[in-house]
């Protein structure tokens, strides 16, 4: 069997669109066309594209070859199951490609082959006709059924024998033929009353094919009159969700004879199983009534053959056209073809999110579908193609405010009334990093306590960040920066990760009070973002520092005495002892109290102001020197405290204030010169200490030297033993030869005291002698003066 050569070719692409003709029965496999080429499309693109075939279709015919872009049969293709007979028969399929979506429709025409012969009904037909039936009656024939198209479907019939009878080949208005058996020679039931006839019918293929039915013609006797329809052609139409019952139309028949021989009866002839399943002809009345559910969506017209036959078996044929109205009885259908979620939150207006088609089964104003979403969402819904929809962004969108979308699209008809449906899709929105971390003040305060344990917890910092996981996940640095020359990382540091600051070092109040660092939030998004906030962190005073006395001054070696006449009155101001303290606030408020007195009675301190005024008269019996100790006590806790000695002469004349005092000055410079011989006694002991162990050594060491020379000489040494120069003999005087004269003056002026040295006076030789006693004696009369006497008076001291 030779086949029609593969017809492909490939139109102009039209908004995304191409054809295609391929003849039916094709195997599987077989090349269909090529898709990347026609469509001008690289092969790449269609496997980054996940390139598919989307179609309505329950079976699937084409398969789509990606690595080679070609298009080929994936099911074996019946043109007559596909299409019945409708001419042109084709399929559309969309090809769907992403990243970005692109849409192509593809229309592939199936061409018929003759791949079906011409089928009648019945195997075998019988016919009564009357012979009285005159030349040129006319019976109807059962017309043969070939399912293919065009050329190939029924063309011709022929009838053997022809001895009574000639065929007769009709066209209907709908080019489809009907065949009528026309009587050529009176039929004589005596001489013949069985007629054995053959019917062929012949396509148009190459090669032919052909049906035949055998027609038995029985011959009756006396009925000369055929029944004739008073149409030729009936029409009605009927709604498609009309009942069962319902009568669609009634066809009529008229029969010139009378009696037996006029009555009538109507039958469909050649019916498809379709129409005697949905439709049912009355024999007697010829009502047409319908039995089944009718489907525009399925049908949208029925054409029926009737005929109408007397008694005697005369016929005529006609023909019943039933138009189905459509009604809005099918609900759109959404089909759902792409989605990505989720989308980045930064998507421009226009991205693509979804693409839909919708249909409905509908004709005319009911199958017209719009398609629409809430329009408080920021995304809208675009038509590429018939039928098709984009769901796109239609503004900026932000996951901080919103991070998912329900969104239902509705699919209306333009029915009475409208019907619609929904499809729902939930959209995640994905998160980009573009919220700075954020602190709830602009500027913080944070206190911490001096004298603090280096790595105390001082304040914590917490920025939020409206973003989303790493994006969100916060770090905490310091700026770099100089607190009193020196970097603020030798005074604060910051966990990175919780915002805690801590005290590096030790504050102290007095040194420093105030400092400001600055404190960066960054995010881990890339790029990150970051924003800084002030800390102003206040050292807070602790009662640390004692008061300190500005008045009175306390000099060494001097005395300060305040006069006060006999002739004060009472609330004589005396003083006033002046402190401060370098603390700060309570710790620094001051209080003033009269520690020791020589007389309590006499005189008073301002709690406040540290004023000594007296309390009452001074009388005679008041001792001139009067001595105070005032203490002063600030306010802290625990509280801190100094205090000061104040010396008051109560005289009315400076000599008699001197004198008062004068024992005073002496006993402490004699106490301080006593702590100084003392000092310089026990340096020279020391020194002289080790001076002699020196000598002693050396002294050793040469007397070890000498034996050894003279065993070594043999004895040639002299007997006379050596010493060094200046060497005193023990068993002599024990005693220096040199005698040294020094002069130490001690004397009392303005509370200062002077050592002078004074060059050795002689150098002889101390003797033992009675002389030496009496210089004993005379030096210790000395020292026993100097403890009696004025300090101001030099004394001279002979070692």
């Amino acid at each position: 069997v030779q086949f029609f050569l593969l017809c492909v070719f490939a139109t102009d692409v039209v908004y995304g669109q191409i054809r295609y003709t391929i003849p039916e029965e094709m195997k599987k496999g077989s090349f269909v066309g090529n898709v990347a080429q026609d469509l001008g499309l690289d092969l790449k693109r269609l496997a980054s594209g996940r390139a598919r075939i989307f179609t309505r279709s329950s079976t699937e015919y084409m398969d789509l070859n990606v690595d080679k872009g070609q298009l080929v049969v994936k099911e074996r293709i019946d043109r007559e199951r596909l299409c019945e007979q409708a001419s042109p028969c084709s399929l559309s399929f969309e090809i769907i490609l992403e990243n970005p979506m692109e849409l192509f429709r593809v229309t592939v025409e199936i061409i018929d082959i003759n791949d079906n012969a011409p089928a009648f009904p019945k195997n075998e037909v019988t016919l009564q006709i009357s012979e009285l039936a005159i030349p040129g009656a006319r019976f109807l024939l059962e017309s043969a059924m070939d399912p293919d198209v065009g050329v190939n479907t029924l063309q011709s019939y022929s009838l053997k024998p022809s001895d009574h009878f000639i065929l007769k080949t009709h066209s209907r208005p709908d080019g489809s033929k009907y065949v009528e058996m026309m009587l050529q020679i009176p039929l004589d039931r005596e001489k013949q009353e069985h007629h054995s006839l053959i019917l062929t019918a012949v396509d148009g293929g190459d090669p032919q094919r052909s049906g035949t039915v055998n027609i038995h013609v029985v011959v009756l006797d006396a009925n000369d009159n055929a029944p004739v329809f008073s149409q030729s052609v009936y029409k009605a139409t009927v709604f498609e969700n009309a009942l069962k019952g319902t009568i669609v139309t009634t066809v009529n028949a008229l029969d010139a004879d009378t009696g037996s021989n006029a009555e009538l009866s109507y039958s469909f002839s050649h019916t498809t199983r379709s129409i005697s399943e949905l439709f049912e002809l009355d024999p007697n009345t010829g009502e047409i009534k319908v039995i089944g559910q009718l489907d525009f969506e399925k049908a949208k017209m029925y054409e029926i053959n009737i005929q109408a036959t007397d008694h005697g078996g005369l016929t005529d044929s006609g023909k019943v056209i039933i138009e189905i109205i459509d009604i809005n009885d099918n609900v759109p259908s959404v089909t759902m073809m792409s989605f990505s979620s989720p989308i980045p939150e930064d998507s421009l207006p226009g991205t693509v999110i979804a693409m839909i088609n919708v249909e409905d089964l509908d004709s005319g104003i009911n199958g017209q579908v719009r398609c629409s979403i809430d329009r408080n969402l920021p995304f809208k819904i675009k038509s590429s193609l018939t039928n098709y929809y984009s769901l796109v962004t239609g503004s900026i969108l932000d996951r901080e405010t919103v991070s998912e979308y329900n969104i239902t699209i509705t699919a209306t008809d333009e029915g009475e009334p409208p019907l619609s449906s929904n499809l729902t899709i939930l959209l995640a929105i994905s998160d980009v990093n573009d919220n700075a971390p954020k602190f709830d003040q602009d500027v913080y305060n944070a206190y911490v306590m001096e004298n603090n344990s280096p790595g105390v917890s001082i304040f914590s910092l917490q920025a939020k960040d409206s973003d989303w996981s790493q994006n969100a996940r916060i770090s905490y640095f310091l700026e770099e920066k100089q607190i009193n020359m020196t970097p603020v990382s030798s005074y604060i540091s910051i966990n990175s990760e919780s915002g805690i600051i801590y005290a590096v070092r030790s504050f102290d109040y007095e040194q420093i009070r105030d400092f400001q660092i600055h404190v960066k939030a960054q995010d881990g998004g890339s790029p990150p973002l970051s924003s800084n906030v002030a800390v102003n962190i206040f050292v807070q005073d602790q009662n640390d520092n004692a008061p300190q006395i500005l008045y009175p001054v306390q000099t060494e070696g001097s005395l300060v005495a305040e006069m006060v006449p006999r002739s004060a009155d009472v609330g004589y101001l005396v003083t006033k002892v002046v402190a401060v303290d370098a603390d700060s606030g309570q710790n620094a408020w001051l209080s003033y109290k009269l520690h020791k007195a020589t007389d309590r009675t006499l005189f008073e301190v301002g709690l406040q102001n540290g004023e000594i005024r007296t309390l009452r008269q001074v009388v005679d019996k008041d001792a001139v020197k009067q001595r105070l100790v005032v203490l002063v006590e600030d306010n802290g806790q625990p509280s801190r405290s100094a205090t000061v000695n104040v010396n008051v002469a109560v005289a009315d004349s400076f000599p008699e204030v001197l004198s008062e005092f004068s024992d005073d000055s002496q006993d402490k410079n004699y106490n301080e010169n006593l702590t100084f011989y003392l000092v310089v006694s026990l340096a020279t002991v020391s020194f002289l200490f080790i001076v002699s162990i020196i000598i002693l050594l050396s002294v050793k060491f040469c007397k070890w030297r000498q034996s050894r020379l003279f065993y070594k000489s043999n004895g040639n040494l002299p007997a006379i033993p050596y010493y060094p120069p200046q060497y005193a003999d023990v068993g002599g005087a024990g005693t220096l030869r040199h005698v040294y004269n020094y002069e130490v003056c001690l004397t009392t002026d303005s509370g200062k005291s002077e050592f002078k040295y004074i060059r050795p006076c002689s150098q002889g030789v101390l003797s033992a002698d009675p002389s030496a006693a009496e210089t004993m004696l005379h030096a210790q009369k000395e020292r026993n003066l100097i403890d009696d006497t004025d300090p101001s008076i030099q004394v001279s001291l002979r070692l």
